[in-house]
C-alpha cells in the first residue's frame, strides 16, 4: 500500500493510490505535466496508472482530466451530474459513471462511493478497500453526515480535509458572501470540524492520516496539526503518522 498527496488546496488537487495490483488518481487538479512530473517525484511512471477518479466537477480537481486521460489511456470514474458539469474536458473514450454510494470493483480495489454536501453537481468520497486495508477520502464537504462518518471507520488510511481555521476566516479578507460559502453546510471544514470527525474514527487499525485541502488564505499548517494533535494525544487507542499536505509540492508517502 501506498498513498501521497501529490497536491492538496484551492489550486490543484491530486491523491496518488497505489495497491499491490493497482496504481490510481484521485482528481486531477494539475496539469498533466505537473502531474507527471510529481508522479516521478516519488518514483512513479504516470504511464503505469490504472484509471483516475474524480470527486467533483470543481477546477481545482479536474483541471488536468482530459489531458491525463487522454495521454496515459486512464479510464475515468465520476457520477453522472459531475460529468455533465465538466468544464470541457474535451474528446475523452473511457467514462464510467457510478451513483453516489455505488461500489466499484477495479481489479484488487473494492471501491466505495459515498455523497458529500459540497457546492457542486454530485460530489463524491471513496472508501477503498485493498488487500492491505482501507484507505478513505473525504475532502470538500461542509459537514460530516453520519453516513459519512460510517464510510469512513475501520479505516487504515485516512484523508480528511482540514481547510481553514475559523478564526482566520471570520477576520480575514474574504469578502462576506465567500466567507459565508466557505463555512457552509455546503463549503468545507474548518480545522475544528475534521478534528471532531477524527475523533469518532479513531480505532487500533488507524496507521495513517492525511489533512488535505489547507487554505492558504484562511489556515497555517501549524494550526491544522495542532487541532489534529489534540484529538491524537487525548486517546491510547491508536498512533498514527499525521502528514499534512501542500499545494506546491507532494506529501510525504505513507507506504508499507
Amino acid at each position: 500500500m501506498r498513498v501521497c498527496l501529490l497536491a492538496s488546496g484551492s489550486k490543484g488537487n491530486a491523491i496518488y493510490i497505489e495497491s499491490a495490483e493497482t496504481r490510481i488518481l484521485v482528481d486531477a487538479g494539475l496539469s498533466a505535466r505537473e502531474t507527471a512530473a510529481r508522479l516521478a517525484g516519488i518514483g512513479v511512471d504516470p504511464e503505469r496508472l490504472d484509471a483516475l477518479l474524480i470527486t467533483h466537477e470543481h477546477g481545482d480537481h479536474c483541471r488536468g482530466l482530459g489531458p491525463m486521460a487522454r495521454r496515459y489511456n486512464l479510464p475515468v470514474y465520476l457520477t453522472p451530474g459531475t460529468r455533465q458539469a465538466l468544464p470541457n474536458p474535451g474528446r475523452i473514450e473511457g467514462f464510467s459513471e457510478f451513483e453516489a454510494g455505488d461500489a466499484i470493483e477495479l481489479r484488487d480495489l473494492l471501491i466505495q462511493t459515498f455523497p458529500l454536501t459540497h457546492d457542486a453537481a454530485a460530489p463524491a468520497g471513496f472508501s477503498i478497500d485493498t488487500c492491505e486495508g482501507r484507505i478513505s477520502i473525504a475532502t470538500d464537504l461542509g459537514i460530516a453526515t453520519r453516513l459519512v462518518a460510517e464510510r469512513l471507520k475501520q479505516s487504515r488510511v485516512l484523508i480528511l480535509e482540514s481547510n481553514h481555521d475559523e478564526t482566520m476566516l471570520r477576520d480575514g479578507p474574504y469578502p462576506w458572501p465567500l466567507k459565508q460559502r466557505v463555512r457552509s453546510n455546503h463549503g468545507h471544514l474548518s480545522n475544528a470540524a475534521s478534528s471532531e470527525l477524527l475523533q469518532g474514527l479513531l480505532w487500533e487499525g488507524l496507521e495513517a492520516v492525511f489533512l488535505a485541502h489547507l487554505s492558504e488564505v484562511n489556515n497555517l499548517p501549524k494550526l491544522a496539526e495542532q487541532c489534529a494533535r489534540q484529538v491524537l494525544d487525548r486517546q491510547n487507542a491508536c498512533a498514527p503518522t499525521l502528514i499534512l499536505g501542500a499545494q506546491h509540492q507532494a506529501s510525504a508517502c505513507f507506504e508499507q
